[in-house]
């Protein structure tokens, strides 16, 4: 019990991996829509809205991102690199489709998914990760 409230980790690594879990269970799930003509429609359309070159290319793009990142999330591998791709995504949604940056007042969503990703950065996938597996050094 005193090891719960000491400042401390607790089990810090599968916790870590328990919530790269569930948000690449996220991310694919919004990935996936790259495979839902209707719902690419619909993106693509903000994207002409917009006058952006391209906008089919880049409503894929975003998705595919999404996709790629949730897969390399869910295996912990190449995490870093999945958490830049989602850090981009996400900023993309927000800066260029969303709410110009007003992360208090409609982009919370995408802006929680960065923060994810950040923390994924920064402390890596966790245990039970194929980067575990294939690039821990051991002594």
């Amino acid at each position: 019990m005193n090891k719960f409230f000491s400042p401390s980790s607790c089990y810090q690594n599968y916790g870590i991996a328990l919530v790269r879990i569930i948000t690449a269970i996220l991310l694919i799930w919004h990935g996936w829509e790259s495979f839902d003509a209707e719902k690419m429609k619909m993106y693509t359309g903000w994207f002409v809205e917009r006058k952006y070159s391209n906008p089919e290319l880049w409503a894929y793009a975003g998705k595919v991102a999404e996709l790629l990142a949730g897969i390399g999330f869910l295996l912990g591998l190449f995490t870093r690199l999945a958490s830049i791709a989602t850090i981009a995504a996400f900023a993309g949604v927000i800066f260029i489709l969303g709410d110009k940056g007003k992360i208090f007042q409609g982009d919370q969503h995408p802006f929680l998914f960065i923060l994810l990703a950040v923390v994924f950065l920064f402390t890596g996938p966790g245990a039970l990760s194929l980067d575990g597996l294939f690039f821990n050094k051991r002594r």
